[in-house]
């Protein structure tokens, strides 16, 4: 029983850094596209590769529909915060902020929308995290 047990968390944690390779491959993949184009890196990033992989894997791990049909809408629900990432950072670099500070300052921004947005979303439409 313990040799089944421990053949079986060798394979889970074979998983799991196979899943985490995959991803990191995306993110390694746009950063140095990105230094030759930015357009086709934008491209990239704007796909959904992460939520596209996270799916895969929830789906891989749990076979609940259900679960992956949740993610997926309450995925689209949450890109409208995120948005608000991609005004904040660009206007803080163009004010001559340093990156750190100007990244900082947009995290911190999203972070707040994202609040105020579940708070909206709770109190008008009965949606809570």
């Amino acid at each position: 029983m313990l040799d089944y047990l421990s053949k079986f968390l060798s394979l889970v944690n074979l998983v799991s850094l196979f899943k985490v390779l995959i991803t990191a491959l995306v993110i390694v993949v746009a950063a140095e596209v990105a230094k030759r184009s930015s357009l086709l890196a934008g491209l990239i990033v704007s796909m959904p590769l992460i939520t596209v992989l996270t799916l895969i894997w929830l789906y891989w791990d749990t076979k609940d529909i259900k679960q992956v049909s949740d993610l997926t809408n309450n995925t689209l629900l949450m890109i409208l915060p995120s948005l608000t990432f991609f005004l904040f950072f660009p206007i803080l670099l163009k004010l001559n902020l340093n990156f750190v500070g100007a990244m900082l300052i947009a995290v911190l921004s999203t972070a707040i929308c994202y609040w105020g947005y579940t708070i909206f979303l709770n109190k008008f439409f009965n949606i809570s995290l």
